[in-house]
């Protein structure tokens, strides 16, 4: 019977999260449900990351790349032409939706970025470690550049700005618990499709070919078939939370996802805990959160506000790697191990 007792204890904690996201709407304004939004944006992107380097191994950093042009994707379908061309014409100006509904936009974003992540995934493979990490550190670079490059596409420097999201179908809800609840629930059937493919056989084979390629080849796992796969997956998540992202902000540009969130992204995965679903949202808490309370004068007390953000970051990031390798989501399990058995003892 002892090994019902996490499962069991698992399941009250992820009851008991979504008791509480449904219900934070009512006990806090509509600014905290602002950055409570970005939180769930980046779980999505997190949960991407974290199959491919947490799972299979792979370490990414141009994350912000795929995430730009889910992004881009969702936006250039719901301008469509004619929003394309007030658009050009006027940039900051609020425009009515011309192509489709931003909601609809978000699946079509996560496929096309998906896509484009397996087809860099295939060049990828003869990349390993530090290389892999340097390629694709190049893509997140060299994103804004040709975003500029093709400004009748992207708007150039200049972006674009997209029509004020809102609920569809005429449900009476108002904008930013709309946007709250559309990405919580992208998230949480992310999440679960996350769960599905850790636990079966793709997680194994992922798993195996992290801990050993050349063990996981013996036991008749290709490697090429689900690296690629796992780069997919990965890019398909940023795009979607890409997509979301733009949605949220009503506008985009070359500069909405700099190199610096890919790292960032990639460290936040690290606090949160590799291979673990579940860290995935300190690491998203941590991400919108930290860098914001960093630059609080009462709480540092220092005279570079202004760039205690990024210092308290990498401050933070320095000392769980030290202190807790396997990051919060290993403390986590510490803490409640005590509690765990004391289920399975009265089980």
């Amino acid at each position: 019977m002892r090994r019902w007792a996490s499962p069991v204890l698992q399941g009250l904690v992820l009851a008991a999260a979504v008791v509480l996201i449904v219900l934070l709407p009512r006990f806090t304004s509509e600014f905290r449900l602002g950055q409570f939004t970005y939180v769930g944006i980046y779980f999505i992107a997190l949960l991407g990351l974290n199959i491919l380097t947490g799972y299979n191994g792979q370490i990414s950093l141009g994350h912000a790349a795929f995430m730009a042009i889910g992004g881009y994707t969702a936006a250039i379908l719901i301008l469509g032409q004619k929003g394309f061309e007030l658009a050009g014409h006027d940039p900051a100006q609020v425009i009515p939706e011309h192509g489709m509904r931003a909601l609809f936009t978000i699946p079509i974003a996560g496929l096309v970025t998906g896509v484009i992540g397996y087809l860099f995934g295939l060049p990828a493979l003869r990349l390993a470690a530090v290389s892999l990490a340097l390629a694709t550190l190049a893509v997140a670079v060299s994103f804004p550049a040709l975003a500029k490059r093709f400004e009748h596409l992207t708007g150039g420097g200049g972006g674009l700005s997209l029509p004020l999201p809102h609920a569809p179908f005429g449900w009476d809800i108002s904008t930013p618990h709309w946007l709250y609840y559309e990405a919580w629930v992208t998230a949480a059937i992310l999440f679960v499709v996350a769960w599905l493919l850790v636990r079966g056989r793709v997680g194994r084979a992922w798993r195996a070919i992290r801990d050993g390629e050349i063990a996981a080849v013996s036991s008749g796992v290709s490697p090429a078939v689900y690296k690629t796969l796992a780069f997919g997956i990965s890019a398909a998540y940023a795009g979607v939370a890409g997509a979301l992202f733009a949605i949220q902000v009503s506008y985009i540009n070359p500069d909405t996802f700099p190199v610096t969130l890919s790292i960032l992204l990639l460290a936040s995965v690290v606090i949160g805990g590799l291979s673990s679903l579940s860290g995935v949202i300190v690491g998203a808490l941590v991400l919108e959160f930290l860098p914001i309370y960093a630059q609080a004068p009462p709480v540092l007390h220092l005279n570079f506000a202004k760039q205690a953000g990024p210092v308290v970051f990498g401050f933070v990031l320095m000392v769980i790697v030290l202190l807790v390798p396997g990051g919060m989501a290993s403390l986590i399990r510490r803490i409640t191990r005590p509690l765990t058995a004391a289920l399975a003892r009265k089980a």
